[in-house]
């Protein structure tokens, strides 16, 4: 008898079709093709260039390109997630991509030192 009910439950469960479900997941060549999503902000290292008399930003080239920053863009620094000061983009070629150049007027007087970490993003309008 328990022979004939096993094959019996056997029976009434159909078997699941896995080609169904691998069919649902995409190849991961086609992953790998997108391309990423643009950064909105990144975390950089902000020195004072006091060679500089207004309110401007040196970012280098390749970081402006990950956010989407052209040249004369606004852009915001905030350090502390407090300390936040606008300034105006200037497109640098350096090797240093997580260093950007800016006027220290308006972050000294935040109590801002010089070669801190702040984030960086492109200033809404």
């Amino acid at each position: 008898m328990s022979s004939e009910a096993s094959s019996e439950k056997a029976e009434e469960k159909p078997k699941i079709d896995v080609s169904k479900l691998v069919a649902v997941v995409p190849p991961a060549s086609e992953v790998l093709g997108k391309k990423q999503k643009q950064l909105t902000e990144k975390r950089i290292r902000v020195r004072f260039d006091r060679s500089l008399n207004k309110p401007i930003a040196k970012v280098p080239t390749k970081l402006a390109e990950e956010l989407g920053i052209k040249k004369d863009d606004l852009v915001e620094i905030v350090v502390a997630g407090k300390k936040k000061a606008r300034f105006t983009a200037e497109l640098i070629d350096s090797p240093d991509v997580n260093t950007v150049w800016v006027y220290p007027g308006e972050l000294e007087k935040q109590g801002v030192a010089d070669n801190s970490i702040a984030t960086i993003r492109r200033a809404a309008s």
